[in-house]
């Protein structure tokens, strides 16, 4: 019986371009996937592909893009409606958007198995478009809900229901999508490090509320993802930048982070099957804590008590010095309201300087 593999793009604005340089590296990597599925802009990527736009031509299309192109203020709506308007931006761009990129027809129309992720705003309840009893949709409508983020585009209608943005509930959607899977790679551009963003009270409105969806939509999978009970998970993470959300500023250097970043996650894949319940990769990593800035406040010890704990000075410490982390792990180091929590890879460097030193790996058998 055939391996199935499943991906899994999440949500992230235009950082989601990156999800196109993960296409490319499959590609390469002659990775096909059996099941796609996606949130807001990983939605409608993954839609894109299915539908038969090709790697190159959506590099090409989103190279091409300005602004203007998606991003027209809701002046008269405003104006007129002030807090009744149902969004700052309007809707056609992103309509049209969707309609260059997604074929006409339903899910069942599609080569392989889509799942895009909404979430029903009137009952408050996710909606995964693609699942069985939820196929015979508009697949062009589902993306357009799935990427209509609250507040900044009108809410989408699919068949009877009124929908938004799957990442209010949740961002990557790989629990649902486990079903159909003996292996997952899946794609987080929402839980980027938010440290290379400038002060939040220097920025404009629109750049705070996106930092705190990021946040926001870090805490809701950071969950699933530390208890994982599914098959075996490729997960990767893009380093772009939390600032560009909205910015096309960045489309051509994101694309080729998600390229390095995926070739840099897959090369050792072979060796990942028939371990469920693993997110990989994995590396070696040491944990310290800086006892003159601890201040014993105990929030590492809520956040992760397998981890952490306290001595009899009432100062923070590491269960375990030395552990295997993957990509998923290690969140509560940055929740450190003092910053006395640090980690260093097995070499000694830096966890950022490992994975940097790994930016470029060819692995056997990719293409070029």
């Amino acid at each position: 019986m055939a391996r199935r593999v499943a991906l899994v793009l999440g949500g992230g604005g235009l950082k989601g371009f990156a999800h196109i340089g993960v296409l490319r590296a499959l590609e390469e990597l002659h990775i096909v996937p059996d099941t796609f599925a996606g949130t807001s802009i990983g939605a409608l990527i993954a839609a894109a592909h299915l539908g038969g736009i090709s790697v190159s031509e959506m590099m090409a299309r989103v190279q091409s893009m300005r602004r203007k192109d998606l991003f027209r203020v809701n002046h008269f709506g405003m104006l007129l409606d002030r807090m009744q308007s149902r969004s700052i931006y309007l809707e056609e761009p992103l309509r049209q958007l969707c309609a260059d990129a997604v074929p006409e027809g339903t899910f069942d129309d599609l080569p392989r198995r889509l799942l895009v992720n909404t979430v029903d705003l009137d009952q408050g309840a996710r909606v995964v478009w693609g699942l069985p009893g939820l196929r015979d949709v508009s697949v062009r409508e589902a993306v357009y809900a799935s990427c209509a983020l609250p507040g900044y585009f009108p809410p989408g209608h699919v068949g009877a229901r009124t929908c938004i943005d799957g990442g209010v509930v949740d961002n990557l959607p790989v629990s649902i999508t486990a079903q159909f899977a003996d292996l997952i790679i899946a794609v987080d551009v929402g839980s980027s490090d938010a440290s290379q963003v400038a002060r939040a009270d220097t920025q404009g409105f629109a750049t705070i509320y996106m930092r705190a969806a990021t946040m926001m939509m870090h805490a809701l999978q950071q969950y699933p993802l530390q208890s994982w009970n599914g098959p075996p998970m490729v997960l990767i993470r893009p380093k772009v930048n939390d600032a560009n959300w909205l910015s096309f500023a960045d489309t051509s250097a994101n694309i080729e982070e998600g390229y390095r970043a995926a070739m840099r996650a897959l090369r050792d894949i072979d060796t990942y099957w028939d371990n469920p319940r693993c997110v990989y990769p994995r590396r070696r990593v040491e944990i310290f804590v800086d006892r003159q800035k601890c201040t014993g406040c105990g929030t590492c010890v809520t956040i992760a008590p397998n981890l952490m704990d306290m001595d009899g000075e009432g100062k923070a410490y590491a269960v375990s010095r030395t552990v295997d982390w993957s990509p998923a792990d290690g969140g509560f180091v940055h929740e450190c309201p003092t910053l006395a929590i640090s980690t260093t890879n097995g070499n000694g460097g830096t966890s950022s300087e490992e994975f940097e030193a790994q930016r470029d790996p060819t692995p056997s058998g990719a293409g070029g």
